[in-house]
């Protein structure tokens, strides 16, 4: 698992990296478990992989103590959600925008009382306490010996890494006459578990800041004494675009997202993020926020907030960059930021359940993820049933495709990340963006970087082009199947690459992500002398993309009467090949592109001295943006006329 997360700091991407497993599945309701013997179920992926008989140090005493356990509830008709919630997100549906209320949603899909009180009945009867029910799951805890009888399983202590930890040594399962309300179980190996409930949040983190010089548009400064790269001289990397020239890039128009409701999740919260989105928003001419604009949703305690675990003041800056990259392309729209108490599965579970048990928005950006291999299908399971929870209600979910290309630099396999994977969310990949003089749209890249640095004499480019250093998320999956929307889209050579059936591939749409253009955000942070301040640097990761993207569908609700867009795959998917996407290559201008970039070598200021780089754009890994549908960029990024297209069919004939 990825217990690192990407630093908060631009030049280096922003996709929160999370010691998670996730997964999603095709469109219909991913089957948990699966037969075992004619008394029991079994529940897949609840043995993890580092379980192994290698790594085994025995049996976990039978008197220890197994908490958080979490029995997730199937619903009444998991089949139905999962083909209800395909009807109303589907423009050829007759039930297309029919959305139902939460309480309609919990009266038709939602867990039976006879349900619960057969699963309570159960777990209480192997021996263990119930210590939370919620709509969605059972919480238990008890001793090893009573969750060996529920699960008919044995706990074994492993050894993984320098640590120990408890986890099944087979397969767990559940009876069979509890088997069809039971979608799956957490919680059976202890490995992510390793903070007390008592942290409080650290302070802000350390200061980092760009060095000039600057472009304040894209090539308003070249570099004219540095030396040439792909023939030529190359622009100044610029100083960060902001909400004017995003909106002018992505056709807002005069669409404001007035009167629409977006949720925001990341874990932790920024104790500083109402005072550095209202300074942002006064110092780069977005507008005023209004009373009661931005809102909070917090859990009551945080875990695993430390520097080697979950890293809680490294996400201060994912919170501040998709408030502050929301509001500026979207300045009217209401924004909930919701917060789960750490970067693990059941606590990011809990803020999407929040979200649509609440119906807290119709619109939702989450920029974090972890890579294929980690996903198991028992959370792949739990994650898909909220997204389908939500598509029934009007909920999109827009995720970060990753920056790290194919993940071949970084895992040594090809593969895309998760929760993007899955065919109930809208994957959002990344581009480098080019806004000239006058705010004026001039071209896109697939977002892919290598870097040289300048030689000691600066004459050349070091080792020119570089290495590759990250870049936009995608490429086909190997667990996800080919959702219907899809097909007739994707090139077979994606689609088919793992298997002759067809495979999910990721993107869906995107946006700007490149750190070298990317966007300037203004936050709190610990400078060099202990002190904390207010200042501004240069971001980017397909973590900038996702809350860029949810903000112009904000702005496409509006456009549509403020009527939810719902599940937006099958609308976006249903507009490709028109005009109203950019065709993203990546050499838009028919030859090689890059920029310049100096940094301070300390991150802050110029006492160690300057660094000055190359970095070439469209060089995402094994991935291509081209003509057409890509693995890169999607269907392409918004271009004028995008928000306008979600106007309903009556609004157009009066033109």
């Amino acid at each position: 698992m990825r217990s690192n997360r990407a630093k908060v700091r631009a030049g280096v991407s922003l996709a929160a990296t999370l010691p998670m497993i996730v997964g999603a599945l095709a469109l219909g309701i991913p089957a948990a478990h699966a037969a075992d013997n004619p008394a029991r179920d079994a529940l897949k992926g609840t043995k993890p992989l580092w379980a192994t008989a290698k790594a085994d140090k025995g049996a976990t005493s039978n008197s220890a103590q197994v908490k958080a356990l979490r029995v997730y509830l199937a619903g009444r008709d998991a089949k139905g959600l999962a083909a209800y919630a395909k009807a109303v997100s589907d423009p050829s549906s007759p039930l297309y925008g029919k959305y139902l209320s939460a309480k309609q949603v919990q009266a038709r899909y939602g867990a039976t009382k006879a349900q619960v009180k057969a699963v309570k009945s159960w777990l209480t009867g192997s021996g263990l306490t119930v210590t939370e029910v919620t709509p969605h799951y059972i919480g238990v805890s008890g001793d090893v010996s009573a969750v060996e009888r529920a699960f008919a399983t044995q706990l074994h202590n492993y050894a993984k890494g320098s640590k120990t930890y408890h986890a099944p040594a087979k397969t767990a399962s559940v009876p069979a006459a509890v088997s069809s309300a039971v979608l799956t179980v957490t919680g059976l190996d202890n490995a992510p578990h390793k903070a007390s409930h008592d942290d409080t949040l650290p302070p802000p983190g350390a200061v980092f800041k760009n060095s000039g010089p600057f472009s304040s548009y894209y090539g308003s400064n070249i570099a004219s004494t540095l030396p040439d790269a792909y023939g030529s001289k190359i622009p100044y990397a610029i100083k960060g675009y902001t909400g004017k020239q995003l909106r002018a890039a992505y056709g807002a128009g005069t669409y404001t997202g007035k009167h629409v409701r977006v949720a925001i999740t990341d874990a932790y919260a920024s104790p500083t993020i109402a005072f550095d989105a209202g300074t942002y928003a006064k110092t780069n001419g977005d507008a005023a926020w209004k009373t009661s604009q931005l809102h909070q949703v917090l859990p009551s305690t945080y875990t695993n907030t430390g520097a080697d675990e979950c890293d809680a003041s490294g996400w201060y800056g994912e919170e501040t960059l998709d408030v502050e990259a929301v509001h500026a392309v979207a300045p009217d729209a209401d924004v909930t930021y919701v917060g789960a108490a750490s970067c693990l599965d059941n606590d990011l579970l809990d803020s999407l359940s929040k979200i649509v048990d609440n119906h807290l928005a119709d619109i939702v950006s989450n920029s974090w993820g972890d890579i294929e291999a980690n996903q198991t299908p028992d959370l792949a399971a739990a994650y898909d049933q909220v997204f389908q929870l939500g598509a029934v209600q009007g909920i999109g979910f827009y995720f970060s495709s990753g920056d790290n290309g194919d993940e071949v630099a970084k895992t040594k396999t090809k593969q895309v990340d998760t929760p993007a994977n899955s065919a109930w969310v809208t994957a959002v990949g990344g581009t480098s963006l080019a806004v000239g003089k006058g705010d004026k749209y001039l071209w896109e890249t697939g977002w892919g970087t290598e870097k040289a640095a300048l030689s000691a004499d600066g004459k050349s480019w070091t080792g020119f082009p570089g290495p590759f250093t990250s870049g936009a998320g995608g490429g086909t999956s190997k667990t996800v199947n080919e959702p219907y929307y899809q097909k007739g889209v994707v090139p077979d050579s994606l689609a088919k690459a793992n298997s002759a059936s067809g495979n999910r591939v990721v993107p869906d749409i995107s946006a700007i992500a490149d750190p070298n253009t990317g966007f300037l955000v203004g936050q709190t942070q610990t400078q060099a002398d202990g002190t904390e301040a207010y200042s501004e640097y240069r971001i980017g990761g397909t973590s900038l993309a996702a809350p860029v993207i949810a903000a112009v569908q904000a702005l496409a609700q509006e456009a549509n009467g403020g009527k939810a867009l719902g599940f937006a795959n099958p609308a976006i998917y249903a507009k490709y090949g028109t005009k109203v996407y950019h065709d993203v290559t990546d050499k838009p201008t028919g030859k090689d592109l890059a920029v310049a970039r100096v940094d301070f070598a300390n991150g802050y200021d110029a006492t160690n001295g300057l660094l000055t780089s190359v970095r070439s754009l469209g060089k995402d890994s094994s991935l291509s943006a081209v003509k057409g549908y890509d693995d890169v960029t999607g269907v392409g990024t918004p271009a004028a006329g995008y928000v306008d297209s979600y106007k309903p069919a009556k609004a157009h004939r009066k033109h």
